[in-house]
């Protein structure tokens, strides 16, 4: 939970360098908090569901849980963003791979693939190693 914590209050700094674990365990407990959201929120949207005839009839709880799933991609996404940019930086790259993802078929596999190489030792150009 701390790397989380940790992502979370430098949730706008682009700048310096995030390890493996550091990138991973954010995303691991990031996703882990947004299925938590998603599963009351698919439970109540199939509960307003009517099958038989067809009809939806939304209850406040299916609302509750959208609206809330919505705040936390948008809490989320500027964060997410900038530990990827460390992460990154940490394999000697600039931020500007990230948008490698963009490429059809290939490029979410790459930009993966880069996140999950190992950081260059000792100091780079984007600042000092993360495990020293």
């Amino acid at each position: 939970m701390q790397w989380f914590v940790k992502c979370i209050k430098n949730y706008a700094n682009f700048s310096g360098r995030a390890r493996r674990k550091e990138y991973w365990m954010f995303y691991l407990i990031s996703q882990l908090i947004g299925l938590a959201i998603a599963i009351p929120y698919l439970i109540t949207f199939f509960g307003s569901f009517d099958f038989a005839t067809g009809d939806f009839n939304p209850s406040g709880a299916w609302i509750f849980f959208l609206l809330l799933l919505i705040v936390y991609a948008l809490f989320i996404i500027l964060p997410q963003l900038a530990v990827a940019v460390r992460r990154l930086h940490d394999t000697g790259r600039s931020g500007g791979w990230w948008f490698i993802q963009f490429v059809p078929l290939i490029g979410t596999i790459w930009f993966i693939v880069l996140l999950a190489l190992p950081g260059e030792t000792g100091d780079n150009r984007f600042g000092p190693d993360p495990k020293a």
